[in-house]
C-alpha cells in the first residue's frame, strides 16, 4: 500500500479512469458521436470485425446491446446490415458513406483527445505508462 496520505492505487486508478472516460465521452459527443458509436465504427473501419457477433466481441458488449446500437446507427444511415449469403444466420455490418464521414470526424476528436491526454508526457513516459497499465490489467486478470 502507498503512503498513508495517498489513496489506494485501485481507487486512484478508478477515479482517473472515470474522469478520463467522462472527458473522452464529452469530446466524442461534441464531434457528433458517442463512445459506443466510435467503437463500432472503429471496428468496422479497421477490419477488426465484419459481422454482428465479431463487432460485439471486439467492442466487449452483449449481442442484444449491440443490436440496440446498430438499430440506431442503421436508422441514422451510418451502417447497413445484410444477411451473409454463406450463412443466413449471420448479419454482415458495413459502413455507409455517412458512417465513413462520422468515422473521420470521430477519429479527429479521438486524436485531439489523445494529444490532450498525453500533454506533459514524453515518449518514454507514455511508453512506461502503457506498460504499467498492461501490467495492472494482467494483475487483475490473473485471479
Amino acid at each position: 500500500m502507498g503512503a498513508p496520505d495517498q489513496p489506494p492505487l485501485g481507487l486512484d486508478l478508478a477515479l482517473t479512469a472515470k474522469a478520463t472516460a467522462r472527458a473522452f465521452d464529452a469530446a466524442l459527443t461534441a464531434a457528433g458521436g458517442s463512445r459506443s458509436t466510435w467503437l463500432v465504427l472503429l471496428m468496422l473501419k479497421t477490419g477488426g470485425a465484419r459481422n454482428q457477433r465479431e463487432v460485439a466481441d471486439a467492442v466487449g458488449i452483449q449481442g442484444a446491446t449491440l443490436t440496440h446500437h446498430l438499430n440506431a446507427m442503421e436508422s441514422s444511415g451510418l451502417v447497413t446490415r445484410r444477411r451473409d449469403p454463406e450463412n443466413r444466420r449471420v448479419h454482415v455490418v458495413e459502413l455507409t458513406e455517412d458512417g465513413e464521414v462520422l468515422f473521420r470526424r470521430l477519429r479527429g476528436a479521438a486524436a485531439t483527445f489523445d494529444r490532450r491526454l498525453r500533454r506533459g508526457l514524453d515518449d518514454d513516459e507514455a511508453t512506461a505508462f502503457a506498460a504499467t497499465l498492461a501490467r495492472l490489467r494482467a494483475n487483475v486478470a490473473e485471479e
